[in-house]
């Protein structure tokens, strides 16, 4: 475990837990700019620090982002990520009205779906070797 220069600790736990999650836009119109990425990074960042979460890294393209988040074991990943949407599609809406002209109907920025994936620690066939080979008590 010495390779993770991001272990957290809490009152009786450690942990290092990320995830990749990737957003879409509606109808995956390609409305960002690059503008409108930073401003979404700052967004997405104090939503995260509401959630005592760190966005470890961010980025995007015309039709989607890309986080990577190291969250704590408390926090639900689905309820920060219907934070992380709404909050932003929200703000996102009312700083650059532009980006209502493409959502004029359904008046939301991102699509009902996302990815989310683990990040990090041992391959699976190395974990299942490591369990293997415990010896159980007879």
């Amino acid at each position: 475990m010495t390779e993770y220069g991001d272990i957290r600790t809490g009152r009786h736990r450690v942990f290092v837990l990320h995830a990749h999650l990737v957003f879409v836009t509606k109808f995956r119109h390609r409305v960002f700019t690059g503008a409108h990425l930073e401003r979404m990074e700052q967004i997405m960042r104090d939503v995260c620090a509401d959630f005592e979460c760190e966005l470890a890294e961010f980025n995007g393209e015309a039709n989607h982002v890309h986080l990577l988040v190291n969250f704590p074991p408390k926090v639900a990943l689905s309820r920060l990520v219907n934070c992380l949407k709404g909050v932003s599609s929200r703000r996102m809406r009312t700083e650059f009205p532009e980006l209502a002209r493409h959502y004029y109907r359904a008046n939301k920025l991102w699509s009902g779906s996302y990815f989310a994936g683990s990040v990090g620690g041992a391959p699976i066939s190395v974990l299942r070797q490591y369990i293997e080979k415990h010896n159980r008590p007879v």
